[in-house]
């Protein structure tokens, strides 16, 4: 078997893919773990109610405590299936209250993107540590702003980038640094599906933009995190068919170019009209592949070599779940008083990159300096 492959063992096994999730290893009952901190859900849409609250009882630091809806349906419903008591439902109106409820030692903002900056400095200022959907915020300055807030505070803040808690990614971040394929030279990144008319990110002044502000940035993060670098440059173009009604008002596709101070150069894809999902980055002695690279569950991982013959593909690991991966590493952060791995200043990089692009792809692929 090629060198680095057999480690796959260490990093995808469940005590060594708990450990790079920042999860620890199942304890014994003579172990058992402390009290589960509070999560207070804002939004209950599809994201939060299907696929994230679910994690939670899995989760060994986390569990659902407080929650946050405009519909009083939707709070009854996910109230009683959680057991979340009725003085720790809120709507949007007496969102504040919750600095009085001891249960609630986080909120995960799980909004529109033009929401995340209000909510989360709220949270802070009531004395919650914060999770918050990527993008971070719309703006550079409400990313610096919900920063600003949370160290005032003296909370944590951390971006919900679930990949970084995933275990074909995190196995593929670590094969790189072991030079297993070599000095890296190039790496690609794309992501994309076709948007259904009539939702939310379609709305400019809820999501920032289009694509770039939904899809792309699982590209963009995944070229810096593969990478373990940050660009000096980006230049650029996107096309949209002004025709289509979807795109009245935001970008479909955006191409783009990164520079990284090795020298490795990034192309990245974003898309609202065609289906993407793939990362690659290749060396001078081999490549990785993932496709599908970020989806929810699925993930195909291919090693290969230039020198050592067909390409070697890890068996899959039992891992850690990469949502139960990052809603207990925030939790383990706050219990030991430690850094999160996705804090607002990694929000924040991504959201000055893609303001970087529009700009370029406004100037018609001029190269931005970052």
């Amino acid at each position: 078997m090629e060198d680095g492959i057999d480690r796959r063992h260490l990093l995808l096994g469940a005590g060594g893919a708990a450990l790079m999730a920042g999860v620890a290893p199942a304890r014994s009952a003579a172990q058992a773990p402390s009290r589960k901190l509070g999560y207070a859900m804002v939004g209950l849409g599809n994201y939060a109610t299907n696929i994230i609250m679910p994690q939670f009882a899995n989760c060994q630091h986390s569990q659902v405590t407080a929650l946050v809806s405009g519909t009083p349906e939707k709070l009854r419903k996910f109230g009683a299936q959680y057991g979340v008591p009725d003085r720790s439902q809120y709507n949007y109106q007496n969102f504040d209250k919750i600095r009085d409820n001891p249960d609630v030692d986080i909120v995960y903002v799980v909004l529109p993107n033009s929401m995340h900056a209000e909510y989360t400095i709220r949270a802070a200022q009531a004395g919650k540590h914060v999770m918050c959907e990527k993008p971070m915020a719309n703006s550079v300055a409400e990313c610096e702003a919900m920063i600003a807030a949370c160290k005032k505070a003296g909370k944590k803040l951390m971006i919900g980038y679930r990949c970084h808690f995933e275990a074909h990614n995190l196995y593929a971040i670590e094969l790189v640094k072991q030079g297993r394929i070599g000095k890296p030279r190039t790496v690609q990144s794309e992501h994309g599906f076709s948007i259904q008319p009539g939702v939310w990110r379609l709305n400019k002044a809820l999501a920032g933009g289009g694509s770039m502000m939904d899809i792309g940035i699982y590209s963009l993060n995944a070229m810096r995190y593969m990478t373990g670098e940050e660009p000096t440059s980006v230049n650029a173009r996107w096309s949209t068919d002004r025709t289509d009604p979807r795109f009245s008002e935001v970008e479909d596709r955006i191409l783009w170019t990164l520079t990284f101070p090795s020298g490795v150069i990034g192309n990245g894809v974003s898309s609202y009209s065609s289906g993407h999902n793939h990362i690659r980055i290749t060396g001078d002695k081999g490549w990785i592949d993932i496709e599908p690279g970020t989806p929810y569950d699925g993930h195909r991982m291919k090693v290969g070599s230039y020198y050592n013959g067909d390409p070697v593909e890890p068996p899959p690991g039992p891992g850690v779940n990469q949502f139960v991966g990052q809603l207990d590493h925030l939790s383990q952060c706050i219990k030991e008083n430690r850094d999160n791995r996705a804090a607002g200043e990694e929000g924040l990089r991504d959201i000055r990159i893609i303001m970087a692009m529009y700009q370029s792809a406004a100037d018609n692929g001029r190269t931005i300096q970052l």
